[in-house]
């Protein structure tokens, strides 16, 4: 079976998002052929390069979302650019493929771009900003997401037959369509105050969100020919799925462990835009989500935090199963009860930011330490890049130094050395409960000795997607205490506490509860640890895809390399799994061509080189809307 991947600044580049997922997915199905179809967001990851890509990879296509696509030139038979294109790609980019539109075209643009503007200036002119509805069936005209659609594929049509699009979306026209789009009536307030400049803005902005409608991936050669689109997240990443569902009617299958459309708006603020413009894009990305739910066979949501988001904005219930993001186990072995740190200590392990509200855990543990002066807490991890985290880290040691007056803070894994490097201590002081960490230190030499070095595992967010960092916990046989943010009720399942965000008592209290009770700590860390080998394992992750490939291309008709039809192909019998990540984590190397195809290889069907055998039934994952609510207080099967 021939797979098209499609990221949107993730796999195969070395800082992608969803890049260690992406790799396990393709190596750990290797009876399948992937073709990978990335855009990249910035010059930066271009020069960091690809990871090693393995052998099942046939094709590489990339191309930047963030500068003119670079559509590849016409050649003669010896490789050469003809005289009559002097300027390559770049040129034939500029003018629009060899000249402007002809009055017919012209026609065809404003009538595709006048649909799109005006359903995407009227969507959330009565209140928020998500298409209502809009995705499932029965869909009417009035909806802002059938218009929408319509000028969506009809620009992207367009773009397929005569190119120029980006040209034609800065055009004097565009500008014209745009201000009419935005002062029809119905439209809302803010939409209405837009000026020239904002419109020029907005026109810039969509000329360089639909560069994926000039790229030449849409040829029997490309993605017409693989029997599945699979788009490792939506919005952007999925318009060439979209396309080659429209053009070819390839499957599609979408993939969220987190949501680009609340990354949109979250990020939408620090935006160096003004109002309006902030605005039409929001309601621009609400609707594309909304059409990519809607085409979509299946999507697959990572939790149910992002099942209730695709909900929102229209995604169809029946089309949605959720399928929990796979992580490794080998480095995560079950560490028992020897804390390392003893059982009085708690432990907050991810990145030091914001978001991570380590405000809220210092002044919680300030009310444990005077309940139990012998208690400990350890903060590992290191700020995240920028000023913002290590200006965050800073304030954190300084509410230390305010709340436990009198101490010195200790400090782990400064030096070359790795141990333990005190500063001047004033006289009478004595150690801090409180020690700001880096994991490689003396203690913590790795994750699974950093969830090791105490009795207690904390998280204290208020913004959380899927929380990676409980599951690790879990993993090894840790009870856990989190804030109900994101997924962390339906992760936990019973097996932890969970407290409101920014509540300061309760999350001291179920601290303290757990310190007190060491039976209950150990039964809720060995029923941790069965939860997450039975729902977060990468083999739970690859027999879900491998059913689901199985059922989406049993009715579309096989690649033109000569494959048989997907559904009577033999699959391997044993998804592969590595031990430890850092022993096969994919290296980066220099930055490749654009267009890579591997070589050297025989092309011959996967029934010729593996057994025939049976592959194990998709294990449905329990609804996360049975999942129980936040954490109630007692001992036993009151743990929630």
């Amino acid at each position: 079976m021939r797979i098209g991947l499609l990221t949107d600044g993730g796999y195969p580049y070395a800082d992608g998002e969803s890049r260690l997922w992406c790799d396990r997915l393709v190596r750990g199905l290797p009876q399948h052929e992937f073709d990978l179809y990335a855009l990249s967001r910035s010059a930066h990851q271009e020069k960091l390069g690809w990871v090693s890509l393995p052998p099942q990879v046939g094709r590489v296509r990339t191309a930047p979302l963030w500068s003119a696509p670079h559509t590849a030139p016409r050649r003669t038979t010896d490789g050469s650019v003809p005289q009559d294109e002097p300027g390559g790609c770049l040129t034939r980019f500029v003018t629009g493929s060899g000249g402007a539109y002809g009055r017919r075209e012209r026609r065809r643009f404003t009538a595709h771009l006048t649909a799109l503007a005006t359903a995407v200036s009227a969507s959330g002119a009565d209140g928020p900003t998500h298409p209502r509805g809009g995705a499932g069936a029965g869909r009417t005209a009035a909806d802002p997401s059938v218009p929408f659609g319509e000028g969506l594929y009809g620009l992207a049509e367009l773009a397929r037959e005569h190119g120029g699009l980006p040209t034609a979306l800065r055009s004097e026209s565009a500008l014209r369509v745009l201000e009419s789009a935005c002062r029809a009536r119905g439209t809302g307030r803010t939409v209405q105050r837009a000026t020239v400049t904002d419109h020029l803005a907005f026109a810039a902005e969509l000329a360089r969100l639909l560069l994926p409608f000039s790229l030449d991936w849409y040829t029997t050669e490309s993605l017409g020919g693989v029997d599945l689109c699979h788009a490792a997240s939506g919005g952007t990443a999925a318009l060439p799925g979209l396309l080659a569902k429209r053009f070819f009617g390839v499957p599609l299958l979408v993939t969220e462990h987190g949501l680009p459309l609340r990354t949109h708006y979250l990020s939408a603020t620090d935006a160096p835009f003004g109002a309006p413009v902030r605005a039409l894009l929001a309601n621009f990305h609400a609707l594309l989500a909304a059409e990519v739910y809607c085409q979509a066979t299946v999507v697959t949501p990572g939790n149910s935090h992002v099942r209730r988001w695709q909900q929102r904005c229209g995604a169809d219930t029946a089309k949605l199963r959720t399928v929990y993001p796979g992580m490794e186990t080998g480095r995560f072995a079950q560490v028992g009860g020897g804390d390392s740190a003893g059982p009085d200590t708690l432990v907050w392990v991810g990145r030091v930011e914001p978001a991570k509200d380590l405000v809220t855990l210092l002044n919680a543990f300030a009310e444990v330490h005077r309940a139990e002066p012998g208690a400990r807490l350890r903060i590992l991890g290191a700020p995240v890049e920028g000023a913002e985290g290590a200006a965050y880290l800073a304030h954190c040691r300084v509410l230390a130094e305010e709340l436990f007056p009198g101490t010195t803070a200790e400090r782990h894994g400064d030096g070359d050395g790795g141990g333990d490097a005190r500063g001047t201590e004033e006289p009478g002081a004595v150690e801090s409960p409180v020690s700001f960490e880096e994991i490689g230190g003396a203690g913590a030499d790795d994750l699974a000795g950093a969830y090791a070095a105490g009795g207690v595992v904390v998280l204290s967010s208020v913004v959380e997607g899927f929380p990676i960092s409980l599951v690790e916990a879990m993993f090894c046989g840790r009870a856990t205490v989190s804030t109900d943010v994101g997924a962390v009720v339906e992760v936990i399942g019973g097996t932890g506490l969970v407290v409101p965000p920014r509540d300061t008592p309760a999350l001291a209290e179920a601290c303290l509860a757990l310190l007190r009770d060491p039976e209950r700590r150990a039964r809720l860390g060995e029923a941790a640890r069965a939860r997450a080998l039975e729902l977060f394992t990468v083999e739970q992750n690859l027999a879900a895809f491998r059913s689901l490939y199985r059922e989406l291309t049993a009715g579309h008709p096989p690649s033109p390399r000569g494959t048989a039809p997907a559904a009577v192909r033999p699959e391997a019998g044993t998804p592969r799994t590595g031990g430890a990540p850092d022993a096969s984590a994919p290296r980066p190397f220099a930055v490749p061509p654009e267009e890579y195809v591997r070589t050297g290889r025989p092309r011959t069907d996967p029934a010729e080189r593996r057994p025939a055998g049976r592959t194990p039934a998709w294990a449905v994952v329990p609804a996360p809307e049975k999942v129980g609510a936040a954490a109630a207080a007692g001992a036993g099967d009151g743990d929630a």
